[in-house]
């Protein structure tokens, strides 16, 4: 007779295996996240690296900046059968016709102003100090209320030391500016030549095709988007020095220096807010130095702050829409960065490659905010 045996006693504390859930993939570990200490070290060693290699970058930056002005052309000439390689050095020659013969044009008035800019300001100081004579009482009349209050007290005398000329250091930059100029060139020349077989090459090195999909997307966009912006701020700004240029021979400045303040607008107008500021302060000394009556003095002024008003509030965000607006404040840390970093070069490249980190950060997933807030 066989007897059943008996079931085992369940731990009620033990659960059951139908009560187990069902095993999954395992979720992924947390991504680790850089403490604040790490990520300011890595900022101040890329500044610094920044500004140690600028003899080094420079060149290739400012060679990429004048590609992307060339390229929107070059591709024009493409769809006309034009070789590449014939119409990139069609496009640079005509850049240093250009610049060549505008400094020709330039040189002699430039010389002019140099060499008279000593006696042109002392005959503008009398001028200024009818100007400001208004502040200056407000001054000495605080300054004799501090006095009075017993916070007064002489002033220290300033001793100004004058910098000795150094022949030799004259003498070895002249070459190396040579060779940076002519860096420049040639680099320009082969970053509009082979800059797609390069990109293609660099693509092929990614490891997965959703990867090589999206770098290029990415750096078509940017390509497409920053060229097209260089472009036309450089067609804009060459039509603000034309029309300040027809203005101030208007006013009755000799043609030639008229064509050259135009050309400084032109240029200024590259570093936003700080360019314009700059030429404002120019323009008005020029005023001073060229016209009797202090009404007269302000009229090249004003005209370059009408100009400069319409140029930036009306006709380019008119052509290039609000795709590439970036906040004025961005705008001053970004050239107040790049110009401590390498100087006038660094403000004339901080617009583009703010505008390149902009297209970027809008590409990138979970980077939207970050671009959003650049605009």
């Amino acid at each position: 007779m066989s007897s059943t045996p008996e079931p085992t006693p369940v731990d009620p504390d033990i659960p059951s295996v139908a009560s187990l859930p069902e095993e999954g993939p395992a979720a992924p570990p947390p991504r680790p996240r850089s403490s604040t200490a790490a990520v300011v070290l890595a900022t101040l060693a890329v500044g610094y690296t920044l500004w140690a290699m600028q003899s080094l970058l420079l060149p290739i930056l400012l060679a990429m900046f004048f590609a992307l002005i060339g390229n929107p052309i070059l591709r024009g000439l493409q769809r006309l059968h034009v070789p590449r390689f014939l119409g990139a050095l069609a496009v640079l020659s005509a850049g240093i016709a250009s610049a060549v013969l505008m400094g020709s044009l330039l040189a002699a008035p430039a010389g002019d102003l140099m060499r008279q800019l000593p006696r042109e300001m002392r005959q503008v100081a009398p001028k200024l100090r009818d100007v400001i004579k208004p502040v200056q009482d407000a001054r000495k009349g605080a300054e004799s209320i501090a006095r009075a209050a017993g916070g007064g007290g002489d002033a220290a005398p300033v001793r100004v030391v004058r910098a000795e000329d150094d022949p030799y250091r004259a003498l070895v930059a002249t070459p190396r500016m040579a060779a940076a100029v002519l860096a420049v060139v040639l680099l320009t020349l082969f970053f509009m030549v082979y800059g797609d077989d390069l990109q293609r090459k660099a693509l092929a090195l990614l490891p997965s095709r959703q990867q090589k999909r999206f770098t290029r997307d990415l750096l078509q966009s940017i390509e497409r988007e920053v060229s097209r912006y260089v472009l036309t701020i450089t067609l804009i700004n060459f039509g603000l020095g034309l029309a300040f240029a027809g203005m101030l021979a208007a006013l009755g400045l000799a043609l030639p220096e008229a064509l050259m303040w135009g050309t400084l607008a032109a240029m200024l107008n590259y570093m936003p807010y700080v360019g314009p500021l700059i030429g404002v302060a120019a323009t008005l000394m020029m005023g001073f130095v060229h016209f009797d009556t202090p009404l007269e003095a302000l009229l090249p002024a004003g005209g370059y702050l009408l100009l400069h008003t319409l140029e930036g509030q009306l006709l380019t965000p008119i052509v290039l829409g609000r795709r590439m607006a970036i906040s004025p404040l961005v705008l001053i840390l970004g050239l107040m960065t790049f110009g401590w970093l390498w100087g006038v070069a660094g403000l004339l490249l901080a617009v583009p490659l703010l505008a390149c980190v902009k297209l970027a950060l809008e590409r990138l997933h979970g980077m939207e905010a970050w671009a959003r807030l650049m605009e």
